[in-house]
C-alpha cells in the first residue's frame, strides 16, 4: 500500500508539474511579447542611413586591408629578389676565388712540372753528353 501511496503522489506531483510547465511557457511569452512592445524599432529612414554606414564602413576597412596586403607583397618580392641578388653574386665571388686557388694551385703545379721536365731535359743533356764523352775516349 505505501508503493501505491508513492505511486498516487508521483503521478500528482508530474501533473502539477506539467501545468506549471505550460503556465511558465505562456507567462515566458507574455513577457517576451512586452518586452517587444517596449523596443524602439527604427524607421525606415534610420535603417537605411545604418545599413549603408555599416557598408561603406566595411569597403573602406576592405580596400585598407588590400592596400597593406599588396604594398607587403611588392615590399616581400623586392626584398626576396634583393636576397637572391646578394647570394648569387657572394656564390660568384666565391666561385672566382675557388677558380682563383684552382688556377693557381695548377700554375704551381705547372711550373713545378715544367722546372721537373726542364731539370730532366737538362740532366738528360748532361748525361748525353757524358755518353759522348765517354765515347770519345773510347775512341782514342
Amino acid at each position: 500500500m505505501a508503493k501505491e501511496a508513492k505511486n498516487k503522489e508521483k503521478k500528482m506531483k508530474d501533473n502539477t508539474n506539467k501545468k506549471d510547465s505550460k503556465k511558465e511557457k505562456r507567462h515566458f511569452f507574455k513577457d517576451v511579447k512586452a518586452e517587444l512592445k517596449k523596443v524602439i524599432w527604427p524607421t525606415p529612414k534610420q535603417l537605411l542611413n545604418n545599413t549603408l554606414a555599416v557598408i561603406v564602413s566595411v569597403i573602406i576597412v576592405g580596400v585598407i586591408v588590400f592596400l597593406l596586403d599588396l604594398c607587403f607583397e611588392k615590399i616581400n618580392t623586392f626584398g626576396i629578389e634583393k636576397l637572391k641578388t646578394v647570394v648569387q653574386s657572394s656564390q660568384n665571388e666565391e666561385a672566382d676565388n675557388v677558380i682563383a686557388n684552382d688556377t693557381t694551385e695548377d700554375n704551381v703545379v705547372e711550373n713545378s712540372d715544367t722546372d721537373n721536365v726542364q731539370e730532366n731535359i737538362e740532366d738528360s743533356a748532361e748525361d748525353s753528353s757524358e755518353d759522348n764523352v765517354e765515347s770519345t775516349d773510347i775512341a782514342e
